[in-house]
């Protein structure tokens, strides 16, 4: 073999392990942008106008399925870790087919989450419900109810039959009775559904004129929003307390 054929091959080996260092370097840049662009944390909403906005298009990504699944990666895991900031509170039902993360597309640190069945209150659950407002300045609280809620139907059941249920489950009947009370004097077709859209307003409305709470609705510092979940179609639908 030739000395200037040894040359050659010389030439294209330094070459290709020249190219390979440059595609290297620069995919590790790429890849250190992308961990710095995941690793800055989403602008947190200030006021309820944007935490409102800010779910509700969540939730128009929820029903189209283009999801963005914002702040779910161990970076924002890690941003996270010392301490928490979430702009909206949210206080729906059990049910499994209602997960406020997800229809409203939402991360890490995004919402505080109370969950009862037919979002049924009392003293722990108002003071959970309080928390973000009063400790972080949470700019908004949802009642979410849903269609098709088996907690507001067994509740209407019982009332309407007089007959209790077993343990605890008798609290949550005796937590939606003035719901079933208000469904009943509206005399509609569907009185359950009637009876849980009742629940959802009946409570966004205590919430909003709470001792605690009402200051900071009154000077625009926090909204509370009354909101029903379709099981068919995961839109939200807003009832009560939108904020302009």
């Amino acid at each position: 073999m030739d000395t200037a054929g040894r040359a050659d091959r010389r030439t294209l080996l330094v070459g290709g392990l020249a190219g390979a260092t440059v595609a290297l370097t620069g995919c590790s840049s790429t890849l250190a942008a992308t961990s710095a662009i995941s690793a800055s944390p989403t602008p947190r909403p200030t006021t309820p106008a944007a935490a409102f906005e800010r779910l509700m298009e969540g939730n128009k990504r929820w029903v189209s399925g283009n999801l963005q699944h914002p702040d779910r990666d161990p970076d924002r895991r890690q941003f996270l870790a010392q301490e928490q900031e979430p702009f909206g509170a949210i206080l729906s039902c059990i049910d499994s087919r209602v997960p406020p993360e997800l229809l409203f597309d939402t991360g890490l640190g995004d919402l505080y989450v109370m969950r009862t069945g037919g979002e049924a209150v009392g003293p722990v659950v108002t003071g959970s419900v309080e928390y973000g407002p009063m400790t972080s300045g949470t700019a908004l609280i949802v009642v979410l109810g849903h269609q098709r809620c088996g907690a507001v139907k067994a509740a209407y059941t019982s009332i309407r039959e007089g007959k209790p249920l077993p343990g605890n489950l008798q609290a949550i009947v005796k937590a939606l009775r003035p719901a079933y009370e208000q469904a009943v004097r509206r005399g509609d077709t569907d009185p359950i559904e009637t009876m849980a859209r009742a629940q959802v307003t009946l409570t966004a409305t205590d919430l909003r004129s709470n001792r605690d709470l009402a200051p900071l609705v009154g000077k625009g510092a926090l909204a509370v929003v009354g909101a029903y979940y379709s099981l068919d179609t995961g839109k939200v639908e807003v009832l009560t307390g939108a904020p302009s």
